[in-house]
């Protein structure tokens, strides 16, 4: 069985030269006689491991020295809960209504403070980014809160919003590494990795070192504070040890393309293929607002739910996986995370095209 091309939007493709080191090294790690999935997280091979995977980390975003990088579990969904127990001091936070994750991050925060939804794209089913420019920033929000790009609806700030000096908090789950980014614009960045990074069981966190504190949310267990895994340096209990591994892989891969601004040619590229296919198409059409098209996930329609599904089926036979679109919206859409290759959005392009044909 050759491999097919992997569209899907999360776990995802994970670039090829990664999974085969991995396999080399499956049964012997470098020596040490056994596999990283078996290796103690108190030992100096993995010590190595979890070191080189953070600088790397920090080189490629080149991430300030006041800032920690951690290595968590629980997935972005923990984090909504983790967001406010840590960093709500005054019981009121701020949220941009982008998508349904953010949807979601949002009534999580309703548990523990006063949540005000400041911007929503929802009046038209999230195919836009809302201006930003100038939002009405509760005084005594301790942060503002976007998830960057969209997952399902195919959406991406590409400008950050105006917090007016409130802290702000970002998911970049389905943008991670995609191209350059100036950290210091945040107080925290987070994401799961199992979209462009690494395999699912790890999130990444990127906190401000003064967000960092003892003073959290009377009730939050030892396990939900940040400072508990800074100060371990997220080897509090046994971490996602496998995870983290693959993750370094994929850093590692990316440095040696040339780092973050030859990712974000080569994403731009990919994802101009498409487009320009779709801003043509007779049969296809993109449901976002073209300034504000994600170079990530890109949702397309017919507009005939019957023969979407045909698309989806008959895609899947010509080795082009995970095309149907997320259940909330329909339709198809393509994940072309920086580890699909370049080959795989001409094929599908090739497809689309051939799809055109036969059905119009």
């Amino acid at each position: 069985m050759s491999r097919v091309y992997n569209f899907s939007a999360g776990p995802a493709v994970l670039p090829e030269e990664v999974l085969k080191e991995a396999a080399a090294e499956m049964l012997d790690y470098r020596g040490t006689g056994m596999s990283v999935m078996e290796m103690s997280h108190r030992s100096k091979a993995f010590e190595e491991i979890i070191t080189a995977a953070e600088q790397d980390l920090r080189d490629l975003m080149q991430i300030p020295d006041n800032y920690k990088v951690l290595f968590l579990q629980g997935g972005a969904s923990q984090q909504f809960a983790m967001i406010p127990m840590n960093l709500m001091k005054n019981k009121t936070a701020d949220y941009i209504i982008t998508g349904q994750w953010a949807k979601k991050a949002a009534k999580e925060a309703e548990k523990y403070g006063k949540v005000n939804r400041i911007a929503s794209s929802e009046d038209r089913t999230f195919s836009y980014i809302p201006d930003c420019s100038d939002l009405p920033v509760s005084e005594d929000a301790d942060y503002v809160y976007i998830c960057e790009n969209n997952t399902i609806y195919g959406t991406k700030f590409k400008t950050l919003p105006d917090t007016k000096g409130k802290t702000l908090v970002a998911d970049v789950s389905s943008c991670f590494l995609s191209e350059p980014v100036d950290v210091s614009k945040y107080g925290l960045i987070y994401g799961g990795v199992q979209k462009n990074i690494g395999p699912a069981g790890v999130v990444i966190v990127i906190i401000r070192e003064d967000l960092i504190t003892e003073d959290v949310l009377p009730g939050t267990p030892t396990m939900l504070t940040y400072k508990t895994h800074a100060d371990a340096k997220s080897l509090y209990n046994t971490p996602p040890a496998y995870g983290i591994y693959i993750c370094g892989k994929v850093f590692k891969w990316i440095k040696s393309l040339g780092g973050l601004e030859a990712m974000k040619e080569r994403n731009e590229k990919k994802a101009k293929v498409l487009y320009d296919f779709l801003d043509q198409s007779r049969l296809f059409k993109g449901t976002v607002e073209k300034k504000d098209r994600s170079l990530m996930n890109v949702p397309f329609v017919t507009g005939d739910a019957d023969l979407d599904a045909k698309f989806v089926k008959e895609a899947k036979a010509a080795g082009l996986e995970n095309l149907k679109g997320h259940r909330t919206v329909g339709g198809m859409r393509a994940s072309i995370y920086n580890a699909m290759p370049y080959e795989g959005v001409v094929a599908l392009v090739e497809f689309m095209k051939k799809f055109e044909e036969e059905n119009l």
